[in-house]
């Protein structure tokens, strides 16, 4: 299959030029080096993968109550780092664990080139009602599953309070009157409003979605085809949008992440952070609300562009994935589907800023719901603002090349940013930037 085919060959050009392949040293298929301790050694033994920083203790939760397998976990990396030695062991056909931890978004990129599985013939029946459908659609290919939803970003607007009272401002409950609110605290010798980084193209990406865009429609039944529409009239208009905000001087251009931005979180020089829910940890994280700031941030439902009609979307989130190099996919899909599905696991999970958890034991418990959250003051952030935006949330398509979208992404939007083009204008580019993408890896755009 001339897709496949390409894909494969991408992957052994990058093993090449010096990714380090992995071997038992690793982890990969060997069960000899865990980092944590096989509780029950006569059962059999799944190999994983996975970076939470709490994945001993989740590990230990599962081999200690689990009696038909258990898990050897190892961490080879975070993000990027994880990806390279997968995607070495994909074009080698060795040196894979049975499980590993993917963030949604690369799900359709390593599916592609046959590297998980499809569990949904694992036993998918007994564990689908303990997770909404926004969250199936987000690990799924067509019908088929590749994942076990474990975390998400549902997306909301983080503000300062101190501002907000200082100027006058109640929440934004639309664009339009974030906009409104911008002028007014710009007319008024106030900070900016809040911060266009080229550097999160996935919050773009679902922002568009949010105003009714589907930049890629995908079936793997027919895998090389793919749809791409980057520059709908939706992309358009929320491009244009945040040009425009940028073009009025009343929101920042920062990449996000950044020493500098955080230390202008921190200094109050932005009155919104529209972000998901993970972000309360990450700012605690980087010591936003410990200092002068302590107490000045509360949390709002992401602005609306039809407010009688609210859509939600989300920013990121991971699965647990059964490689297709595993020889005991059976058991590798019950330790996906039982890891970060336990109560001690969860609450640690949500207690400690570590995940906003996708399993409805947790979405539905009274102590999460009802959690008074310190980075917010006290606020009852899940109950108002996170946890209906998650229930509501209803799935994307991701598509096989999601990283070079992304890339093309924040290319557009420096430039836009920087005034050499507008919305539009980039919406265009990246249209054609992909679309000649795709097509050099295979596929027949749509």
């Amino acid at each position: 299959m001339k897709t496949r085919r390409t894909l494969a060959t991408v992957a052994m050009l990058a093993a090449a030029s010096g990714l380090v392949a992995c071997s038992s040293d690793e982890g990969g298929g060997d069960a000899s080096n865990c980092t944590n301790t096989i509780t029950k050694p006569d059962l059999p033994v799944v190999t994983m993968w996975a970076w939470y920083p709490n994945m001993q203790l989740v590990v230990d939760n599962f081999n200690k109550t689990n009696d038909e397998v258990q898990v050897c976990w190892t961490n080879v990396g975070q993000g990027g780092d994880q990806y390279d030695k997968f995607q070495t062991a994909i074009s080698a056909g060795t040196g894979a664990p049975d499980v590993i931890m993917v963030e949604m978004d690369r799900i359709p990129t390593f599916q592609i080139q046959n590297a998980l599985v499809d569990i949904s013939g694992y036993g998918l029946d007994a564990v689908r009602a303990n997770y909404g459908d926004g969250a199936w659609k987000d690990v799924s290919v067509g019908d088929a599953v590749y994942g076990v939803p474990v975390d998400g970003g549902p997306l909301a607007m983080i503000y300062r309070k101190d501002i907000f009272d200082k100027y006058g401002i109640t929440p934004p409950q639309t664009w339009a009157e974030y906009e409104q609110a911008a002028q007014k605290v710009k007319d008024a010798g106030g900070p900016l409003f809040g911060d266009l980084g080229a550097n999160v193209p996935a919050l773009m990406m679902a922002l568009q979605i949010q105003k009714g865009a589907a930049p890629f429609t995908y079936d793997p039944a027919q895998p090389e085809s793919i749809g791409v529409r980057l520059n709908d009239q939706a992309s358009k208009d929320v491009l244009d949008y945040w040009g425009g905000l940028v073009r009025k001087g009343l929101v920042g251009t920062q990449d996000q992440f950044t020493p500098e931005y955080i230390s202008g979180v921190i200094n109050g020089n932005y009155a919104t952070y529209i972000s998901a829910a993970w972000a309360p940890g990450y700012l605690t994280g980087a010591g936003v609300g410990q200092g002068q700031d302590t107490g000045t941030f509360a949390v709002a439902p992401l602005p609306q562009w039809d407010s009688n009609n609210p859509v939600q979307v989300n920013w990121g989130g991971s699965a647990f994935s059964v490689t297709s190099q595993s020889k005991k996919p059976d058991l590798a899909a019950k330790a996906a589907y039982g890891l970060y599905a336990d109560e001690e696991s969860l609450t640690d999970g949500w207690t400690n800023q570590i995940i906003f958890p996708l399993n409805l034991t947790a979405l539905n418990n009274p102590e999460f719901v009802d959690l008074k959250v310190a980075f917010f003051d006290g606020q009852q952030a899940n109950k108002e603002v996170y946890v209906p935006a998650a229930n509501a949330y209803q799935g994307v398509v991701y598509s096989p090349f999601g990283q070079y979208y992304f890339d093309a992404m924040t290319k557009q939007i420096s430039e836009m940013s920087a005034g050499s083009i507008t919305g539009s204008q980039a919406a265009d580019r990246l249209q054609e930037d992909v679309t000649k993408h795709a097509t050099e890896q295979g596929f027949t755009v749509q």
